[in-house]
């Protein structure tokens, strides 16, 4: 925008320098000094007694510098990107893996059977009958004269000041702003959408459900019972009558008596029966239900809408501001002093009495008999089986799966976008001022004759 407005400078600098002063007057006058008439008396007449061709202001021809926008073709430099293929090296580790036999030592736990006697105490229930002595809160009423305090009203009248605001009205002209509705009719256009319906044959595809009869293995587990002996050590012993010397209170030997356990150790074979897991595969049969697709067709009917363009004449409504005067009641408040006289009330204490019912109790001693249940402990001797876990040492070879990493070398072929430097053919426009001859009315050739003040020529 500012390169248009400095090539029309120049052209607007030479129009306004090349016309005088007086002919840009004189069209704003229609010529009030051109009439050629020889006469005086031309203000009695006017100018129509003189020949048109006479007050018609010469033409003269003068150069004007025109701006004009011409197309040039120049030579400009633009970096392009041209894709390469370029080659790389990477190394990639590769994980390789290899088996290695592994011997693993384990403990397992073998349940073992033993034989106890426990000695446990039982709790026998016994009634007894006991005696015990109370204490009771037996209650009574009593009678107590009280001394308590009331508060009697007190009137008594006091003069008070208070400030009230006393409402007046004024008058007062304000002027305010009415908009008034102006109507006017204008003719719109407005597209609607028609709708129509149409037919259209549609495929879809149903998935039609079939059963199939299929064989198939499945793995059963049973237990198989398996005998097997074993050795185990059984705990044993008899009495003894052992003889001791001892000495008694008076320091004099005696030979004494008793009888001691003596255990002993013996093993014997015992059959047990383990239970053995066996898998077996099962044939059978069983049925699945399958699918197939199958092409059906339908004619659907299809909501369509075309466009239709139709007019409407619209009364549009427009709001023009008329300024108005009116009289206004305006509400106002001023402020008054004035005295009332107030009752005021004060609480005044009274000492007063009356008579009030105390709940009291005394202590009462009172006896009573209850049953007592007390268990009585006693002893018994039982035999109990227990199982022992004895730990073994097991000893198990297993194949272990390892994995190392082996570097690979990999070639990778990637593009590159590499500038290039263009050298192209870009069409330009550009602005250039040429010369243009313009015919512009010269006002100076008008003849000097004195017009009266009263003449029509204006």
């Amino acid at each position: 925008m500012l390169r248009r407005m400095m090539c029309l400078l120049p052209a607007i600098c030479l129009l306004v320098v090349g016309g005088p002063g007086d002919a840009w007057a004189c069209r704003g006058k229609k010529c009030r000094t051109s009439c050629s008439c020889k006469c005086e008396t031309v203000c009695d007449s006017g100018c129509a007694e003189c020949a048109p061709a006479e007050c018609a202001p010469a033409m003269v021809t003068k150069t004007v510098m025109v701006p004009t926008y011409v197309t040039e073709t120049r030579t400009v430099k633009c970096t392009e990107y041209k894709k390469e293929q370029r080659t790389r090296t990477y190394t990639v580790n590769k994980r390789v893996s290899y088996t290695e036999d592994k011997t693993i030592n384990y403990t397992v736990m073998v349940p073992e059977t033993r034989t106890k006697t426990v000695t446990y105490n039982v709790c026998k229930p016994v009634m007894e009958t006991k005696t015990s002595t109370y204490t009771v809160q037996v209650p009574y009423t009593e009678k107590i004269e009280q001394t308590y305090q009331v508060r009697v009203p007190h009137y008594e009248n006091k003069t008070v000041s208070y400030q009230v605001r006393v409402p007046y009205t004024e008058q007062v002209e304000q002027t305010y702003t009415v908009r008034v509705p102006k109507y006017e009719e204008k003719t719109v256009s407005y597209q609607v959408r028609v709708p129509y319906t149409e037919q259209v044959e549609q495929t879809y595809t149903v998935r039609v459900p079939y059963t199939e009869e299929r064989q198939g293995t499945r793995t059963v587990t049973r237990r198989v019972p398996e005998t097997t002996t074993k050795t185990i050590t059984v705990r044993g012993g008899h009495w003894e009558t052992q003889t001791v010397e001892t000495t008694d209170a008076r320091g004099c030997p005696r030979v004494c008596c008793k009888r001691v356990w003596v255990p002993t150790c013996e093993q014997k074979e015992i059959q047990c029966t383990t239970y053995k897991c066996v898998t077996e595969k099962v044939p059978y049969t069983y049925k699945v239900c399958l699918t197939r697709c199958e092409q059906r067709t339908r004619k659907v009917c299809v909501r369509k809408c075309r466009t239709e363009t139709r007019e409407r004449t619209v009364k549009v409504c427009k709001m023009v501001c008329e300024p108005r005067t009116r009289t206004v009641c305006v509400r106002k408040c001023r402020t008054e002093t004035r005295e009332r006289t107030v009752k005021v009330c004060k609480m005044v204490c009274e000492p007063r009495t009356r008579t009030v019912c105390v709940r009291k109790c005394r202590t009462e001693e009172r006896t009573r008999e209850y049953q007592v249940c007390r268990m009585v402990t006693e002893q018994k001797q039982r035999e109990v089986s227990y199982t022992v876990c004895v730990p073994q040492q097991k000893t198990r070879t297993c194949t272990v799966t390892r994995y190392k990493c082996v570097p690979e070398e990999k070639t990778q072929t990637y593009t590159v976008c590499v500038p290039v430097q263009v050298e192209k053919q870009v069409e330009v426009k550009v602005c250039k001022m040429v010369a243009k001859e313009v015919q512009v009315p010269a006002c100076n050739t008008c003849g000097s004759a004195p017009v009266a003040s009263n003449c029509g020529c204006n």
